[in-house]
């Protein structure tokens, strides 16, 4: 089963970054976010059909690493339950609340964007469209998709790091790996409140450092899986 989880790991990280390139190069993402409200369902109206199945792809990519964390679970079972326990739920809620978050692109930003766009739309009726995505945007992008979400995936990462350095279940360095990308991400959580605190202190560097470094505990996770002998399964 090790082999199996291993591959879903590695698969899984390289996966999740071909929709993510597809959106940066066809839709400016993430950087688009930043331009007004109205430019930014303009520019996804004229992505059409192409760009709403991306965003789909987006959301369904992590699907390997969703079952790869629930096998490890299992694999790692007969060793501190609870700790597993909880490092397993974490993964688990972090995944599907950012699926739910990215899907609102796939099926609630393309009805406001067509409004927006749709000749003969007044002004009231676009100014409208503006707040609702606003909202939407808010909720589903920034209290679901990137903070309850990637909260609940930092502690399942740094669960399961403690399991490794705890337990001996993987090469240490893996484990403060682990901890070093946790530490970074959190501190990516600055720019979420800066959406609501202007004055709230943005590290820039944090959100791509730390999911650079996700990443890259992600497949060390599945590399050392792959290689690792039978005799040391727990």
């Amino acid at each position: 089963m090790k082999k199996v989880i291993g591959l879903l790991f590695v698969f899984g990280a390289i996966v999740v970054n071909i929709p993510y390139a597809m959106l940066i190069a066809n839709f400016n993402y993430p950087d688009i976010l930043r331009e007004p409200a109205g430019a930014v369902l303009t520019a996804f109206a004229a992505g059409g059909t192409p760009l709403i199945f991306t965003w789909l792809f987006f959301a369904l990519a992590g699907l390997p690493l969703l079952f790869g964390t629930i096998l490890l679970g299992e694999l790692w079972s007969g060793t501190s339950k609870m700790l597993v326990r909880l490092a397993t739920t974490f993964g688990v809620i972090g995944f599907v609340v950012q699926l739910l978050g990215l899907l609102r692109w796939v099926f609630v930003v393309p009805v406001l964007a067509q409004n927006y766009v749709a000749p003969g739309s007044s002004e009231a009726t676009r100014e409208a469209t503006i707040v609702v995505f606003q909202t939407v945007n808010q909720f589903g992008g920034v209290l679901l998709g990137e903070y309850v979400g990637q909260i609940f995936s930092i502690l399942s990462m740094l669960l399961f790091s403690i399991l490794i350095l705890r337990n001996g279940l993987l090469k240490q360095w893996v484990g403060w790996l682990g901890f070093a990308a946790s530490a970074i991400y959190i501190l990516a959580q600055g720019e979420l409140f800066h959406t609501v605190i202007p004055s709230f202190p943005v590290l820039d560097i944090a959100g791509l450092a730390g999911s650079v470094l996700w990443i890259l505990w992600l497949i060390s996770l599945g590399v050392l899986l792959l290689i690792q002998k039978d005799r040391q399964t727990q």
